[in-house]
């Protein structure tokens, strides 16, 4: 798979996204792959459970009690390497209290996913992500990655490694 192109899956049902989730926690828990992961899709489109998905396949993710942190913002769950989940729905305009769980991330080399990605501000945008878009679909969801920077391609290329398909 050539990381500079996107990668289109088809996921059938819930437990096709918590696989996905866990195959992303395979290629982003990497110290080579570290990236940001951007979420981007309608309300009840499968992030938070993909976000579920991802932490409950780290080590600690058993202690870690995943839910959308669209009323407190920033969710930090117990994981190795911990998880920092951002959920912009509230705050369209962007906060600088997201923007400094962003930089702390990176510095303490977290990983940190963002719900509602669109709105974060193109200045804050993390050079080295992987990204993931909710598309219609006629039937299940369909989803479109797509990676930017050296560590984004590597984690998108991790990841196309882990999949047994591209429907789920």
């Amino acid at each position: 798979m050539d990381p500079s192109q996107p990668l289109d899956l088809t996921l059938h049902d819930e437990a096709s996204t918590l696989t996905l989730g866990r195959a992303l926690a395979g290629a982003l828990a990497g110290v080579d792959s570290r990236a940001a992961l951007l979420l981007r899709g309608g309300l009840g489109s499968g992030k938070t459970t993909l976000v579920r998905g991802l932490a409950l396949a780290l080590p600690g993710g058993e202690e870690a009690e995943v839910a959308s942190p669209s009323f407190n913002i920033v969710n930090i769950y117990p994981t190795r390497p911990t998880v920092r989940h951002v959920d912009l729905y509230r705050i369209p305009g962007g906060d600088p209290c997201v923007e400094e769980h962003l930089e702390a991330g990176a510095e303490r080399d977290d990983l940190v996913i963002v719900e509602w990605a669109e709105y974060l501000p193109v200045l804050a945008v993390p050079p080295d992500r992987l990204e993931i878009e909710w598309l219609p679909a006629e039937a299940g969801r369909r989803c479109r990655l797509t990676a930017a920077g050296p560590r984004g391609r590597a984690a998108l290329a991790a990841l196309a490694g882990l999949l047994p398909g591209r429907q789920m």
